[in-house]
């Protein structure tokens, strides 16, 4: 995608890089592009809603390392899910941003063998955008053993 938005004007100002077909057309293939995307991308495993944040706050066990802390908090059956929280005290946007992605991404990597119906919040530290990529994902992985967390090789 060329960063075209589905409004009328930047359809008019795609006319000029796809001449050859419709604006109907192109609305019709960004937006089933987008779709594509939107399904690529595991939905459930991701804490969102403020009410479940605030009951794993709550109730949460609390595990801390020196890269972050974690709250886990065993809810009703259904997938394990994640919440990343990134406090301005973190830093500026920039930094609080990269920080929720290399967690999000440590998350998608491992998220199938989390042991359904748990809920986990993390809260990044600062020196844990000071580490390898690498270095993170050992300490994360075993921390979320530690924590008894993920499900064992043995099943």
């Amino acid at each position: 995608m060329l960063g075209c938005r589905a409004s009328v004007s930047s359809s008019l100002a795609c006319l000029e890089l796809f001449p050859q077909v419709g604006i109907g057309q192109r609305l019709n293939r960004r937006l089933s592009v987008r779709a594509e995307l939107k399904m690529e991308r595991p939905e459930g495993i991701f804490l969102r809603a403020s009410r479940e944040i605030e009951t794993v706050k709550r109730h949460g066990r609390r595990v801390s390392t020196e890269l972050f802390n974690m709250l886990i908090y065993t809810m009703e059956d259904g997938p394990a899910r994640v919440g990343i929280i990134v406090g301005r005290r973190f830093g500026n946007a920039v930094r609080r941003n990269r920080a929720k992605r290399v967690f999000r991404e440590l998350v998608r990597q491992c998220h199938h063998d989390f042991i359904p119906g748990q809920a986990i919040l993390v809260f990044p530290k600062r020196e844990a955008l000071m580490r390898p990529f690498h270095e993170l994902a050992v300490a994360w992985g075993a921390t979320l053993r530690r924590a008894n967390v993920l499900r064992s090789r043995l099943t």
